[in-house]
């Protein structure tokens, strides 16, 4: 057989391991090849020294359009890009529209098709008067997982899901092979505390958190995962920031349930008496970021295996709605796609944990979550040739000044990062040189999931 059409050597980083001297090659846009030691011949032979060959990220958690006239995907899959983020799991709630059947399905698939520069997938949602209705086809559009909320952030565009309309869309759910995730936070109790800081005249950067308080997190969590237990559903908490919400999920799995839990990136790296004192509305995100006690828990979680994804939650407010002196009155939500690999690499050198985590939380878990692992989710033969290159390269983050984000504030911004991507491949063509995002809108594709078969984690 001819040469391939192109090798990658470096330290490749597989889910359980690291191949110093190792290459990946790649033919007709997929892995085809993975080992150590002299390289394959190719057409394109592309050599990264000791830099980081990493499968690309899959961003579980993205609001491409939250905020009509700011971002969509033309943007959020440009910093996705320059972040090493080769696929995003875009949300349903797009400001003025709900996807919440097959037909809206379909449209956001079109609409996201023309924009998009990475790969992308689609959780779809329910109206809460529509219940389990629309489930089937949104399945049959393509949907990959549903999203629902225990909290009633927007009656139209993010509402709150009874548990028993719960209930009755995650059996639904459960028939076809699906993940149901949730935003966890009970409405009663976050509506009874907002009332108290209210009350109390509080609106510093305290308020957000003790209206906010751990337990309407954990109550929350408990309801989800005994109802897909219940149902026979895969129960997923879609962010999670204090340390006993990851007790929870590893009790129900050592009960053989399919309980996941999502540490987004923002609660391992700030923490309320540091980080939230300073930025205000900017760092004002549901569920609170707590105090640094909490984010160390959480980075105990990683290294015993509780946290399943790593993803962002990424939105890219106008600033107008983050800065806000009263916390309260801020949007809740902040971008981070650009330096999610970063962030990561960031923490797991720091503790001096092993890189393959990040191949785990941020490509094969989230794969094997959104049933997209028959082609993406790892450097294997047969997957997508999706990769991020990794070089040590310190520099503090300017979110400002690569170009590639909708917005120029961050909550990161002047942090140190060991490692930035330097190259990012899409499918085996290079999209992403280290400083120029080469993909053009309409490159990406639509990732249909495959239910029968999720890949393992």
């Amino acid at each position: 057989m001819s040469d391939f059409d192109l090798v990658v050597t470096g330290r490749v980083v597989l889910a359980d391991r690291v191949l110093d001297k190792g290459y990946v090659a790649i033919r007709g846009g997929v892995v085809e090849r993975v080992g150590s030691g002299a390289a394959p011949s190719a057409t394109d032979r592309q050599d990264f020294g000791n830099a980081y060959v990493m499968p690309g990220a899959i961003d579980a958690q993205v609001h491409s359009k939250s905020q009509l006239n700011q971002e969509d995907f033309v943007w959020s899959t440009r910093a996705a890009a320059a972040g090493g983020v080769t696929t995003v799991v875009d949300m349903p709630y797009d400001a003025g529209f709900l996807v919440c059947t097959g037909d809206r399905v379909r449209q956001k698939i079109a609409e996201a098709g023309a924009q998009a520069r990475v790969d992308y997938a689609l959780y779809g949602t329910i109206a809460p008067e529509d219940g389990a209705k629309h489930i089937a086809a949104m399945v049959e559009a393509g949907a990959c997982a549903f999203k629902f909320s225990t909290f009633n952030t927007d009656s139209k565009r993010f509402p709150r899901i009874a548990p028993q309309v719960l209930y009755e869309c995650f059996v639904e759910i459960g028939k076809h092979g699906l993940a149901a995730g949730v935003h966890n936070e009970n409405d009663e109790m976050v509506r009874a505390a907002i009332a108290a800081v209210e009350a109390s005249g509080i609106t510093d950067y305290r308020a957000h958190g003790l209206s906010r308080p751990p337990v309407t997190e954990t109550l929350a969590m408990a309801e989800v995962y005994e109802l897909g237990a219940q149902a026979g559903c895969s129960a997923h908490v879609v962010h999670c920031s204090v340390g006993r919400g990851y007790d929870l999920c590893e009790g129900y799995r050592r009960q053989g349930f399919d309980a996941t839990v999502e540490a987004c990136i923002h609660y391992l790296t700030l923490d309320e008496e540091n980080d939230v004192a300073r930025l205000v509305g900017k760092a004002k995100i549901n569920p609170p970021i707590r105090p640094r006690a909490e984010v160390e828990a959480l980075w105990r979680h990683l290294a015993g295996g509780n946290i399943t994804v790593v993803s962002t939650d990424h939105v890219s407010w106008s600033e107008d709605r983050k800065n806000d002196p009263n916390m309260l009155k801020n949007s809740s939500g902040a971008p981070g796609l650009e330096v999610l690999y970063a962030l990561l690499m960031k923490g797991l050198t720091e503790r001096n944990l092993d890189v393959s985590h990040a191949a785990r939380l941020l490509a094969a878990n989230p794969a094997r979550l959104f049933r997209i692992g028959h082609r993406k989710g790892a450097i294997e033969p047969g997957r997508d040739a999706d990769l991020v290159v990794m070089a040590h390269d310190p520099r503090r983050y300017d979110p400002s000044a690569s170009g590639h984000n909708y917005v120029t504030w961050s909550p990161y911004e002047g942090m140190e990062l060991p490692y930035r991507p330097v190259a990012t491949y899409l499918r085996g063509r290079a999209i992403f040189d280290g400083k120029t995002v080469k993909s053009e809108a309409g490159e990406g594709r639509f990732v249909r999931p495959s239910p029968a078969s999720p890949h393992p984690m």
